[in-house]
């Protein structure tokens, strides 16, 4: 028996332990924001159906597949204007096409213009609001004045306008709509960017020779984004209606493509006999409409309270 072996067993007879080394945390701060984001998102229903309806959402629009495996452009006659059904969940329209199948393949459709709108109108409108407010002076007057103009036109109105100079389809009528959204968000990058930009922080950067790219990318950019962000979540929901209101109106993707506007628009001609053909299509486009809005609002005031 070696003498450590007899020194351990000494120590364990008077009742003496040495202390068990613990391998400390190495992100304790993250295992805590992450339960106090659950705690936060379980607390609140209405936030945790909004996030569940979003996550649908978006699965459809990436994998239909596995919430239907019926074609959507293929129909059945002798099944045409079928109510909701066990086997159609959605009823059929005047081809005997599946409604659901055809809402499930359209979400595709619509997110990805949604997605590309908003993204115009982030890349854009946040370019613009940046310049303006950390150049100041001149350049800052002459933007604001082109913004002004922007935001003196309704949206709808200009997305039309764009939307008939650039043409029909999916891509355009995103385009359109991206532009259309870019004064707003040139207009928060704007002020967050005039805020962060007279921080204490920021002055000591420059006070100790920072060059202005350094200054830009470490201090007011990641300082300045949240709001843009917010406005990003918030302006989805409303892309969405921009999106299915020109298609609605026939400036989207050609028939049959099930975009959820054409959807609605296809449907009110039978609103007498059919009234599902509308209704159910507005009812997913409200749904993901609210759902976005709930989580922008949860991001933007109450989780910032929470913190």
């Amino acid at each position: 028996m070696s003498q450590s072996l007899v020194d351990d067993s000494a120590e364990a007879a008077l009742g003496l332990t040495r202390p068990v080394a613990t391998r400390p945390d190495p992100d304790p701060g993250r295992r805590v924001e992450v339960r106090r984001l659950l705690r936060f998102v379980v607390r609140r229903p209405g936030l945790l159906l909004s996030v569940a309806v979003l996550v649908l959402v978006v699965l459809a629009s990436f994998q239909p597949t596995l919430f239907t495996s019926q074609d959507p452009l293929k129909g059945v006659p002798s099944q045409n204007f079928r109510g909701p059904s066990g086997s159609h969940w959605f009823g059929t329209d005047e081809l005997g096409r599946d409604v659901f199948s055809r809402v499930v393949h359209g979400a595709q459709l619509s997110l990805k213009a949604t997605l590309i709108a908003v993204l115009v109108a982030f890349v854009v409108g946040g370019l613009l609001g940046v310049v303006a407010g950390f150049v100041g002076r001149w350049v800052d007057d002459v933007l604001m004045r082109f913004v002004d103009v922007l935001l003196s036109i309704p949206a709808l109105f200009l997305s039309l306008a764009l939307v008939t100079a650039l043409g029909y389809g999916t891509v355009k009528v995103a385009v359109a709509v991206g532009i259309a959204s870019v004064a707003s968000f040139a207009r928060v990058a704007r002020a967050e960017v005039l805020r962060v930009r007279q921080a204490v922080f920021v002055e000591a950067s420059r006070a100790s020779g920072a060059r202005w790219y350094s200054v830009l990318g470490r201090h007011v950019l990641p300082n300045a984004a949240g709001p843009v962000v917010v406005l990003a979540t918030l302006d989805f929901g409303s892309s969405i209606l921009a999106v299915s209101a020109l298609s609605f109106l026939g400036y989207g993707a050609p028939p049959p493509a099930p975009e959820w506007g054409t959807l609605i628009s296809d449907g009110r001609n039978y609103l007498a006999n059919a009234w599902w053909l509308t209704a159910l299509p507005g009812l997913a486009i409200a749904a993901t409409v609210l759902a976005t809005n709930r989580i922008a609002r949860a991001l933007d005031g109450e989780w910032s309270r929470q913190r």
